[in-house]
């Protein structure tokens, strides 16, 4: 059972402890004495601060002990530990977790889980009949039948095999002649992550005069995914190039509306309306004269 109070020996055998500090480390990094600690009966910890640049908070753990009846303090071990405020290297993480779109570079290879679940098992063509079975005899036999196919004197089995017809070369066609293919949940994901970045819930979806359902720039795609995303082909857009949602909008529509052109400032009107007062004016014999207003002067009445 773990000891409350250290072991008064051990406790003042604090230079047998700095020396095995100062042994172990480098010299000059071993601080102050920074306390003792009980780790069980008769053995104690000291700590020591850690003066070296770049461990700020750690502590030299010198740990002696001394046996039952025992006068001499002995020395267990000598190491660098963290302390509570210690400067730390982050969490790691593993590189499929830390890895970001955009990381990859020219050369760099990011092999694929063979339990991932973005992708699922392909056709990989180990349905089709050894050459030499008599399945592969029949079909053969059927395909130059039915088929302009080159027949050779000899077994089915010789017959060059048909260059159309086989579900291996449907498969090709269709793109589906790979080892694994996007699987549902693969589908989803992707779709999720283009809705984010270029769907309706945007600021520039939302401020857009109409949707790219309706933009003549957009390139649908194919599939599936054809019923509510594309590809935007506008340079000015900021989307171009990129897979967009067909509720996705921005102002490098097609047909977006011509800007309005400022308005022009009205012309001056001259108010003629109005009705200057007449004021007299006081002749030298003593009458007086009436004076025209501006109106007047300006040839109106």
């Amino acid at each position: 059972m773990r000891s409350r109070t250290p072991d008064r020996l051990c406790a003042e055998a604090v230079e047998l402890a700095r020396a095995a500090a100062v042994d172990v480390a480098l010299p000059g990094v071993v601080g102050e004495h920074l306390g003792a600690v009980a780790d069980g009966d008769r053995v104690v910890t000291h700590l020591f601060a850690a003066d070296e640049p770049g461990y700020r908070g750690w502590r030299w753990a010198v740990t002696v002990a001394r046996a039952s009846r025992a006068k001499i303090v002995t020395l267990d071990e000598a190491v660098l530990l963290p302390g509570p405020d210690a400067l730390l290297a982050p969490e790691w993480v593993p590189w499929s977790e830390r890895l970001r779109p955009g990381d990859m570079g020219p050369g760099d290879l990011l092999p694929t889980e063979a339990d991932d679940l973005r992708l699922e098992p392909g056709f990989s063509g180990e349905d089709s009949p050894p050459p030499n079975s008599a399945v592969a005899e029949g079909m053969a036999a059927d395909v130059a039948d039915t088929e302009e196919a080159d027949v050779l004197p000899g077994s089915p089995a010789v017959q060059p095999a048909p260059a159309r017809g086989g579900i291996v070369d449907v498969a090709e066609e269709l793109g589906m002649r790979r080892a694994r293919v996007l699987s549902r949940f693969g589908l989803h994901t992707a779709a999720d992550r283009w809705e984010e970045a270029y769907g309706a819930k945007t600021p520039m979806a939302q401020a857009a005069p109409a949707t790219c359902m309706t933009c003549g720039f957009l390139a649908p795609l194919t599939g599936s995914l054809r019923q509510a995303f594309g590809v935007c082909a506008n340079e000015f857009s900021p989307a171009d190039g990129r897979v967009v949602s067909l509720a996705y909008g921005c102002g490098a529509h097609s047909e977006a509306a011509v800007m309005p052109k400022p308005p022009r400032p009205a012309p001056p009107v001259v108010d003629e309306t109005v009705v200057e007062p007449l004021t007299l004016r006081p002749e030298r014999d003593g009458g007086s004269v009436e004076e025209a207003g501006p109106a007047e002067e300006l040839g109106h009445s």
